[in-house]
């Protein structure tokens, strides 16, 4: 009878052991559900990291309040990847831009939730292409043999895209006389109007801002590709993830939501969130094809 009962207790115990190390090792994001910890919310940089989270912090509010989970910002640093971030679990959620996206999606399988209204109310954005007011370079064609300052090497707006309006005019790296990859939207427009270089790639708002300051000109802007979104790692629970699917859709920052936001105007998604299907992002990927930042199959 003590054997049997001693089987029994031992089958228990490692029953209680194979539970504990699946849920420890595997699901990060139940935990912090189940015992209240925060998830995770990934943001890249376009502005200052203070301007940033005071940007944020109230949307992640309002996000705590529709959905009853608690949420915390995590800004990417320089030497990090937001694809990998999202991808492996080190944040549950995150905004991040399309090529980020299909890394992300191709490898880890995250989860697409929405996509983002630029100002105009569309789901797509253009990348521009900076000079500094004074400059020779009256068009993207005299770029070439020129310095040229990109944002993250994982950007949409900062590197894809300003990428194909250079192979446009048969510009490739190659004929590029000195290229850097800045980091960041802020980055890249700075090195170009402190005139470390010469020519440079970034997001459109922002272009357009620093050419109203006076500080570059805009030499061109792109065709619309696909905006921003939101996604969600692969092992966030469906009913968690829906519930930020849903507050995201009933988002309404030139509206309901405007008073509670501080300079909302500034992201990449002023007027909210639409509805997103995974072959929104077909253009993007024969892009990054096209130019070598995504190999068919290797990802």
């Amino acid at each position: 009878m003590m054997l049997r009962v001693g089987k029994i207790m031992n089958a228990v115990m490692f029953f209680l052991i194979f539970i504990f190390l699946i849920g420890f090792s595997g699901i990060r994001q139940s935990l912090a559900a189940d015992n209240n910890q925060p998830f995770l919310f990934g943001f890249g940089h376009r502005l200052e990291i203070a301007e940033e989270a005071k940007i944020y912090t109230p949307f992640l509010k309002y996000l705590t309040e529709k959905t009853g989970y608690r949420f915390a910002p995590r800004f990417i640093q320089k030497t990090e990847s937001m694809s990998e971030l999202i991808g492996k679990g080190h944040v549950q959620f995150t905004a991040l831009g399309s090529v980020e996206y299909v890394h992300a999606n191709e490898k880890y399988g995250i989860i697409p939730l929405v996509r983002g209204l630029n100002s105009q109310n569309k789901a797509a954005y253009q990348a521009a292409i900076i000079t500094q007011p004074d400059s020779d370079i009256k068009s993207v064609k005299d770029i070439r043999g020129k310095t040229f300052a990109f944002g993250s090497s994982e950007s949409t707006q900062g590197h894809l895209i300003p990428r194909i309006m250079l192979l446009k005019f048969g510009i490739t790296l190659k004929d590029l006389k000195n290229h850097t990859y800045a980091g960041s939207h802020s980055n890249a427009g700075q090195a170009v109007f402190s005139r470390q270089y010469d020519a440079g790639g970034l997001q459109d708002t922002l272009a357009k801002n620093l050419e109203r300051k006076g500080l570059v000109r805009i030499v061109a802007m792109s065709d619309f590709y696909p905006s921003s979104g939101i996604a969600a790692n692969k092992n966030v629970r469906p009913e968690i993830a829906e519930a930020v699917k849903k507050a995201l859709l009933g988002f309404e920052p030139s509206g309901r939501d405007k008073g509670r936001l501080y300079h909302w105007e500034k992201t990449e998604m002023p007027n909210g969130f639409v509805k997103v299907s995974e072959t929104d992002y077909n253009a993007i990927r024969d892009a990054m094809l096209k130019i070598g930042l995504l190999e068919k199959g290797k990802e």
